[in-house]
């Protein structure tokens, strides 16, 4: 009896971690009905790793990057191995700034030379490059996601 007392509990540890339930990815749907399963980037740490060092991200993949307030907020592509798509989003939800194909760092970039994207944003959703003219997302376009999965005690204040 203890053994699986003990099983449930270590797994419900490692699936939830020490500080709840809430999950560490959204589904994120685009103005088509596109569903985009989103990484969220909550703490600093997490903002400040984003998408580096990944080669690949498939086209129904992304993340999104949570801040407390809407605000500048500027993005250095520095070891980012993936084109991008970059969407800065209010928070109403709407897209402010959309930055299309923003070009992927290499391991020897001089560091004048990697990309910087920004705009006003409560949330930025990083996408596969194309995304946004594959699913016709412009500037105004409204963006959807169940913010109350997202543990808003993690973003840094």
């Amino acid at each position: 009896m203890f053994k699986k007392y003990f099983l449930y509990f270590t797994l419900t540890v490692l699936c939830c971690g020490f500080t709840g339930c809430k999950s560490k990815t959204l589904i994120v749907t685009l103005p088509d009905n596109f569903k985009v399963k989103a990484e969220l980037a909550l703490t600093k740490v997490e903002t400040e790793k984003g998408l580096m060092y990944r080669e690949v991200l498939p086209e129904n993949e992304g993340m999104l990057f949570v801040f407390n307030e809407e605000t500048p907020h500027y993005f250095w592509m520095k070891n980012t191995f993936v084109n991008l798509d970059m969407l800065f989003i209010g928070k109403d939800k709407t897209v402010n700034q959309a930055w299309e194909n923003v070009p992927r760092s290499y391991a020897y970039t001089p560091d004048n030379q990697v990309a910087i994207r920004g705009g006003m944003a409560k949330y930025v959703l990083e996408l596969p490059a194309r995304s946004i003219t594959k699913h016709n997302i412009k500037v105004g376009s409204k963006i959807d996601f169940e913010d109350s999965k997202i543990d808003y005690s993690l973003v840094e204040k």
